[in-house]
């Protein structure tokens, strides 16, 4: 129901929108009309309102029963490879693309689209206390392995094309961590749209909920971030050291795959192309620079690699040209691992060093500009190996296997 209110919400929302991009583009006699467009888009919207806060009544009345269970585990679209047919995994993905165009928008207009943040253990989305987890791991491990998607996307996109690399359509990094080495996986779903820095310090504050509500002592945690994931990773790492949390002191490792740390070029070109065709005096290129001016906070952030509240407070988020990210220091204690790719089978082909992964280029993949030489940082470099790749191949899964063993060996 939720989320049936939320996609009503959006379309009332992309009706006053166009109204609003068209009046910009055509003479004043047309105005009376499109005044009337939208004030018919607000009494539909009304009387739907209406309808549905009805139907949410009568639901909630009828399942007051059942409520407790409900709020400890909510079912989600299964990790697996062969769902991608099903009407379930294209709503989920279709959420987190509207999620990652427009999350800020939802976040800010209270729209029940908006992903915000939860954890997911196995098939469900668990509630941060004892007694749910409790009841979604019967059989925790002390070591937890926590997994960050990138942009646009849901925790499915770690399963990837399982078949393909693993020949099981089941198969993920966090299953073959559980088997390999005994971590517990746990894949955090969030709105990829938000500032990075937002999503950070939520992230800090609800992970350190996680841990004090885990089944038993956790003495490891491994963050493994895709994309955006590995910048939201190192942005939650900063807030909940600044904040004197516990959890950051357990981070061993920290996995960037495909990280723009440096910035993207497809969002440094998108926000070229917003003020090129801004400063074009017609109608039909300052309607597409409104709509690209539209994009999500999240997207934007990462045109320079944006991880604090500093980066875009007070600020221009469409300037073209760029004040300086503030440099946030990676932990001493933690090994830092940023893998990149391209997409010619050798990384130093002059293809492969101008379009990356096709998405990230290897410089801005390979970690941020840094000015402590005080962390064990790795830094890999894969050919023949797409941006979407890194999700699930057996080549990165190789290095994750490998650097965790060695840590756990280390410490025995």
């Amino acid at each position: 129901m939720r989320q049936a209110r939320g996609v009503k919400t959006l379309l009332h929302d992309a009706v006053q929108l166009t109204t609003e991009l068209i009046r910009e583009g055509i003479v004043l006699s047309t105005h009376g009309v499109l005044d009337t467009v939208q004030q018919v888009n607000r009494a539909v919207q009304v009387v739907t309102d209406a309808g549905l806060d009805l139907a949410e009544q009568l639901r909630v009345s009828s399942s007051a029963a059942q409520s407790s269970s409900v709020a400890v585990r909510e079912a989600a679209v299964e990790m697996r490879s062969d769902v991608t047919k099903t009407a379930r995994w294209a709503a989920d993905a279709a959420l987190g693309v509207v999620n990652g165009v427009v999350g800020d928008h939802l976040h800010q207009s209270g729209n029940g689209l908006d992903l915000g943040m939860s954890f997911r253990v196995g098939d469900s989305y668990v509630v941060p206390t004892s007694d749910a987890l409790k009841q979604a791991l019967p059989n925790p491990s002390s070591k937890v392995a926590l997994f960050v998607h990138g942009l646009a996307a849901t925790e499915w996109s770690w399963c990837l094309s399982a078949e393909t690399y693993h020949g099981e359509a089941d198969v993920c990094f966090g299953k073959l961590l559980a088997r390999d080495l005994g971590y517990t996986p746990v894949w955090l779903r969030y709105n990829s749209g938000r500032h990075v820095s937002e999503n950070g310090r939520l992230l800090a504050t609800e992970l350190e909920r996680f841990l004090l509500a885990y089944p038993t002592p956790v003495t490891e945690l491994v963050i493994i971030g895709h994309s955006m994931g590995g910048l939201l990773s190192r942005s939650a790492c900063h807030y909940g050291t600044l904040a004197g949390l516990r959890w950051p002191t357990l981070v061993r490792h920290v996995f960037c795959l495909g990280s723009p740390h440096r910035g993207a070029p497809l969002e440094k070109l998108g926000n070229v192309l917003t003020h090129v065709l801004g400063a074009i005096a017609l109608p039909g290129t300052r309607i597409p620079a409104r709509i690209l001016a539209g994009r999500s906070a999240g997207i934007k952030d990462l045109r320079h690699g944006a991880l604090l509240d500093e980066d875009w407070l007070d600020r221009d988020p469409d300037a073209l040209r760029s004040e300086g990210q503030q440099e946030v220091p990676l932990l001493s204690h933690v090994c830092y691992h940023f893998v990149s790719a391209t997409v010619t089978q050798d990384p130093d082909h002059p293809v492969g060093r101008i379009v990356g992964d096709l998405l990230v280029r290897v410089p801005s993949s390979q970690g941020p500009v840094t000015h402590t030489s005080h962390f064990a940082v790795e830094t890999l470099r894969f050919g023949g190996i797409l941006h979407h790749q890194l999700q699930n191949h057996r080549s990165i899964y190789e290095v994750i296997r490998r650097a965790c063993a060695d840590s756990s060996h280390s410490e025995q």
